[in-house]
This record gives structure tokens, sequence and C-alpha cells, in this order.
């Protein structure tokens, strides 16, 4: 009895001398690409989503070959990256699709306004150089004036850092962006007003910017397992520290080229491109996207370590306050804070003042630093995570990261001390700074392991008092230049506070959950 031959079977023999004759022209994948008929095949996300069936629109692919000839398949193993070939008889198509993990997009809007964050604050920075020559400030009165950002800051840490853990991430830091940007955008026109307005202004400024961190730290904890965590944190403050390279370099050109107003307008216009990306594409928890895929979300979900959790209420203040790796982070966000605000708010002066370069200079030498600080912080992140998937205890990653992140700032500025030269200042300086971004695979993810349901608050608790020693530090530095004359008494008091809370911080600080519900 005579077999009916498969319909179209030489299509198909054809269609494979075609491909082989296309592999170079059309893919360039070499001669181990066979072509099949299009059934089902898998793709995989860029960042271990695991495997998902891709189930192509079959009727339409038949419509297809009635007009332009066989449906061919093309089998691609690669992460990330599913390939469908239309080859026809006188023309051939390839359609490509790249599939991003979703908390890949949040983590990058993450670091994207982190950087915004930073770049905002650097601007007055840079832009107080010249304004104190105009209006003749002193270096004590100078001090105040930077420290005016702070006044605000330290305020809405407690209340944005609650106002996170009950309404999320995303609409509290979207409310920031939308205040700082416009305090930005009035600042020239406030310190052309009067001195007073100027500082109001400022203070409006660090109120608004007071939610960032918070809101950063609850999203990345929704929206990452506890073994990616590290890394996304990394990612995220290689953003806000590449935000002062862009306010370093930046500046000094928008004032050279439009005026005192020029950098504020431009980083004003920056927050409100991405306030309006924000609010479209992002949302507080991976279970409310309407991006996510289930495989993503499963693997999310199966990477935490704690339950989740959902605040209405503010926990004792009382409670939080009694166990000492509570104080473990809040003496560390201390420290962080006053080594920081030091560096950040005083870096161009100390360029001008110690070794007289010009304000271009300064900003070339401060800029550095922070470039190096954003890798340093990723591979600390990585590293971190490294470590926790190797099998070592949340403990001891968090007590290694955090003294590195202490110990190797101190030992820079001591050194600092006896900088003969511009060039070996900023060698120093970077190396402090890079080496204080392990801090943040220590205290800054040690809130996450303590008390996840009370994240934001302690978060909140922990930055305000480290708020309020960067005011003191901030304005002290000034009072030391002035009465001194010199930048080394203040940079080794620094220095000791950094030894004396790494000793702090490995005697009470844990990786184990403290507070439960």
């Amino acid at each position: 009895m005579a077999t009916t031959p498969a319909p179209c079977s030489s299509c198909f023999s054809t269609s494979q001398s075609k491909l082989k004759d296309l592999k170079k022209t059309q893919l360039g994948y070499g001669p181990i690409l066979q072509a099949k008929p299009i059934k089902q095949w898998r793709g995989f996300s860029s960042i271990g989503n695991g495997p998902r069936i891709i189930r192509p629109k079959t009727e339409h692919l038949e419509r297809r070959s009635t007009r332009n000839g066989v449906v061919v398949g093309v089998r691609c193993t690669a992460e990330g990256l599913e390939r469908g070939l239309l080859v026809g008889r006188s023309s051939s198509i390839e359609e490509v699709k790249v599939n991003v993990p979703e908390r890949l997009k949040v983590v990058a809007m993450v670091a994207a306004v982190m950087c915004l964050c930073n770049a905002d604050r650097v601007v007055m920075s840079v832009a107080v150089v010249p304004l104190a020559a105009k209006l003749g400030w002193s270096s004590s009165f100078l001090g105040i004036v930077q420290s005016s950002f702070l006044w605000g800051y330290i305020f809405s840490s407690v209340i944005g850092g609650a106002l996170v853990d009950k309404y999320g991430g995303k609409r509290v830091m979207a409310y920031g962006v939308a205040l700082w940007s416009l305090a930005t955008l009035l600042t020239p026109l406030a310190a052309n007003h009067s001195t007073t307005s100027l500082l109001a202004v400022r203070a409006v400024f660090g109120l608004a910017e007071g939610v960032a961190f918070p809101s950063m730290s609850t999203l990345i904890s929704r929206w990452f397992p506890t073994q990616e965590r590290a890394s996304a944190v990394g990612l995220s403050m290689a953003g806000f520290h590449l935000g002062n390279v862009a306010g370093f370099l930046l500046t000094p050109i928008m004032l050279s080229s439009m005026g005192m107003s020029g950098p504020f307008i431009l980083f004003s216009s920056f927050g409100l491109i991405w306030l309006m990306t924000w609010a479209l594409k992002v949302s507080n928890d991976p279970k409310e996207s309407s991006y996510i895929s289930k495989s993503e979300l499963l693997l999310i979900q199966a990477g935490k370590t704690e339950s989740p959790v959902k605040n209405d209420k503010l926990p004792p203040l009382s409670l939080l306050l009694s166990k000492l790796p509570t104080w473990a982070i809040i003496f560390a966000n201390v420290t962080n804070n006053w080594g920081y605000f030091v560096l950040l708010s005083w870096m161009p002066v100390y360029f001008k003042t110690v070794f007289s370069v010009n304000l271009k200079q300064a900003a070339w030498f401060s800029a550095v630093p922070w470039g190096t600080m954003a890798v340093s912080g990723f591979i600390a992140g990585t590293l971190s995570d490294y470590l926790i998937k190797a099998g070592y205890s949340l403990t001891l990653v968090r007590k290694l990261m955090q003294s590195v992140g202490f110990i190797g700032p101190g030992v820079a500025l001591l050194c600092l001390n006896y900088a003969k030269t511009p060039i070996a200042a900023a060698v120093l300086l970077t190396i402090a700074l890079s080496l204080s971004s392990f801090s943040q695979a220590g205290y800054f993810l040690n809130m996450q392991d303590i008390a996840p349901q009370y994240a934001g608050f302690l978060h909140g608790i922990s930055n305000s008092a480290g708020t309020l020693a960067a005011i003191v530090s901030t304005i002290g530095t000034g009072y030391f230049v002035q009465w001194l004359g010199s930048f080394q008494a203040f940079l080794t008091v620094t220095a000791a506070l950094y030894f004396i809370t790494a000793i702090f911080w490995n005697l009470f600080a844990t990786g184990e959950r403290v507070f439960y519900d």
C-alpha cells in the first residue's frame, strides 16, 4: 500500500539547504545551526529566571507560509535571547526578542534616581565657591550654608522611613523627586533674593531628599532575593556615586556657559523626565507588577529568608533601641555620614585652599574618587553575595564588609595629612572613598537583616542620627579650618571615629533577625 508523503517534506529539505547557504550572511552562527519546524523552544532570562516555554502563534505563521514560503525555526541557546527566522523564496525576515528581568529594570531606575539625588547635592557644593567669593562669606558661614541641606534632611528620614513602610517606596520616592527637583530649580532665584531664602530652599531640598534612601532600601528588599540584594544595592549606589562625578564635572561647565542658574535648571529637568518614566513602569512590589513573568516572581519569593510583611503602625521606639545590634547600625550610620559629608562638602574647597588649584581643576580632582567609589561599591556587593552563596554566615559577611568600609578609610585619611601634591591627595581620597563603599554591604543592608518589617523606620532613625553627625562635621570643619588654618586636625578626628566604630560594630552587629512580629 502506497504511503502518502508528508506535506512539505521536500520544502523542509530545501529550506535546510537554503539555511546552510545563508548561515554566514544571515546569522553568522556557523554550521551547527539546523532548521526545524517551529513547535516550541526554551528561553532563559539573563539572571536565572529559569526556563519558560514560548509557543509561537502557529496559525499566523502558517498563513505567512502560504504567501512567502516555508516557516523555519532556529533554536539559539543564549541568555535572554529568543529568535525566530522566517525564510521565504524571495526574502527572509529575522525577529529578535530580548527578555530583560523586570527587577533589573527596577534597579536601573533606582540607580538613575540615586544618581540624580546626589548630583543635585553636588551642584551646590561647587556653585558655593563662586557664590561665597561674590557675597564675601567666611569659612565658618560657608559651613552653615553647606549644612542647610541637612536641616530638612534630618527630619524627613524618620518620617520618610515610616511612610515607606506603610505606602511603599514607589509613591514616596516619586513625591520626593518632584519636591527636590522644584527646590533645585528655585535655588539660584533664592540666592539672588537673600541668604535667608537660600537657606530655606536648601532645607526644603534636604527635606525632600530624606526619603530617597529608605525608599531605595525597601524597594530593593522587595524586588530582590537575599542572595542578590547586595549586588542590587551596589548597582543603586554606583548610580549615587556617579551622581557626584556628574555634578562635579558638569556644574563648572554649566556655570561658565550659562551662569549660576545653568546647572540647577539642567538637573531639575532630569528629575521631571525620570519621574514620568517611574510613574508608568515601576510598582512597589513584584506581586503588583503587570510586567514581571511568573518564573521571575517565583525566583524572588523563593530567595527571601523572611516572610512578606506590611506594617500599618510604627513599632515602639523603645523596643528598637533596646537591642545592641540597633545601636551598631546607628553608630555605623553616624560615622559613615560624618566622613562622607566632610569629603562631599569640603573637597573642592580643600583642593583650592591647600593646593591652590582653580575651580575646574578642583572639580576634576574631586570627581575621580567618587567615580572609583561607584565601581568599588559594586565590587563589594558582588563579593558579599558570592560569600553568602558560598556558605559563609550572614553575620560574618556583614562584619567583614563593614570592617573594610571603616578601617580602610581611617588609614587613608591619616595618610592624607602628609600629602604634598594634589595628585597624592586625590589618590588617598580615592582609596578612602573606594573602601568606604564597602559599608553598602555592611550596615546599609543589616537593617533588612535584623528587622525586615521595620526596615524603613529603622533606616530613618539611623539616618537621622547620621544626618545630625553630618551637620556637626560639616559646620565643624569650617570652624576648624578658620581657627587652625588647616584640615589636618579634623581629618585625624574623623579617622579616629572610623576606628572606634569598627570595633563597636564587630562586637555587637549580627546578621540574624532580631525583631519579630
